[in-house]
């Protein structure tokens, strides 16, 4: 097995990539377990229809569309992290109170850990993305997934408005999650592009350091 780390002709069909497979069993295995255990289904559903969708797309789309293995691996831990947090809600997350306990914070942030980490783990992916199913130009490649990541944590937010306010009442206490903070959407648009703009400086100067394309 050859692992990418970056876009190349050589791609290997799913059913011949342990990487994949491995990755997707194990996936599938945690997210029957945060179903299995969550004390609030109605909650866990909502949390993860985005999963849906994004997941079938992923599938939908593996054969036109295939990025590198890195970004499969970097999906795949936002995704656990995601599902994770999804199981209890964000704000009642017991790894997120353990790091409230043992650093003597005033809040449980894990929604904040998993904020960051989506700029942070998908940008790269995002990159491959425009550049794959686009044709973005590099320079083009490098800034979109910032600007993405900006979009979609604002759309986010305005996605959670609506579940709280409107659609879902019953839920929307829980799916906010803002733990009596005002600022906590600002705080999470801000993690979000913080960890884009991370990553993709970090990706930029190994590329540059090693003259990678």
């Amino acid at each position: 097995m050859q692992f990418s780390n970056a876009i190349s002709e050589f791609r290997t069909p799913f059913t011949k990539n342990p990487l994949l497979i491995v990755m997707a069993a194990a996936f599938a295995a945690l997210w029957g377990f945060t179903l299995a255990g969550t004390p609030d289904i109605a909650n866990w559903l909502l949390e993860n229809t985005l999963v849906f969708l994004g997941l079938a797309g992923l599938f939908l789309g593996y054969r036109r569309v295939q990025l590198s293995d890195l970004s499969y691996v970097l999906i795949f831990v936002y995704l656990c992290l995601h599902v994770y947090g999804a199981m209890y809600t964000y704000s009642e997350n017991p790894f997120g109170f353990w790091l409230m306990e043992t650093f003597d914070q005033g809040r449980n942030h894990y929604d904040r850990i998993v904020h960051f980490g989506f700029g942070f783990l998908l940008a790269y992916p995002m990159r491959e993305l425009f550049l794959v199913a686009f044709n973005a130009p590099a320079w083009v490649a490098w800034l979109l997934p910032i600007e993405f990541t900006l979009s979609i944590s604002a759309l986010y937010e305005l996605i959670e408005y609506g579940v709280a306010d409107i659609f879902f009442p019953a839920q929307g206490t829980a799916y906010l999650g803002t733990q009596g903070d005002v600022w906590d959407a600002q705080k999470d648009i801000m993690l979000a592009l913080v960890g884009a703009a991370v990553a993709t400086s970090i990706v930029s100067a190994i590329k540059k350091k090693f003259r990678i394309e």
